[in-house]
């Protein structure tokens, strides 16, 4: 082999280890193309071959990179992370819901869950409800109305003054 296709590989192996430093997709690809410009050097390619494939084929892996970048990481979650993954799912209330009993059980997925109520109200056992958000080890739900909707509570019961 030649000073030129020891050098190919050299920088292959350098960018390589390069890529495996640093965060992103950068180094990889003109890893990717110095060698395939050392496979034109094992095989006898000129040196003008040699640098047409290295930039062709590192514009190709860029342009792969890319795409594969994309797919990976396609911006900030729109999931949680562990229990926080179930929030805006529905549940069903297994166990009765109720604050001042400290009781309230959901079956969300397959797991089971210690669940309060987002009002405070009492939720029967038997009605489907709607993870509003997670508290520590219990969620937090709302009741669904039949429609599929979370029920709001009635802000003028609450409001009712003596005269």
């Amino acid at each position: 082999m030649d000073l030129m296709t020891w050098a190919w590989l050299i920088m292959t192996a350098v960018l390589l280890v390069g890529e495996m430093l640093t965060a992103g997709f950068f180094l990889i690809v003109f890893g990717v193309g110095a060698f395939g410009a050392f496979l034109v050097a094992v095989f006898g390619g000129s040196i003008l071959w040699q640098w047409i494939v290295f930039i062709v084929v590192s514009v190709i892996a860029f342009a792969g990179s890319r795409k594969f970048a994309r797919r990976v990481h396609h911006g900030p979650t729109d999931f949680g992370v562990g229990a926080e993954r179930y929030a805006g799912m529905k549940a069903f209330v297994i166990e009765t819901i109720d604050v001042a009993a400290a009781t309230g059980r959901i079956r969300v997925d397959r797991e089971e869950w210690l669940a309060e109520s987002a009002e405070g109200d009492v939720i029967q056992e038997g009605t489907w409800t709607e993870i509003v958000k997670v508290d520590g080890t219990r969620m937090v739900v709302r009741p669904i109305s039949e429609s599929g909707e979370a029920e709001v509570a009635d802000e003028s019961e609450g409001s009712n003054t003596q005269e």
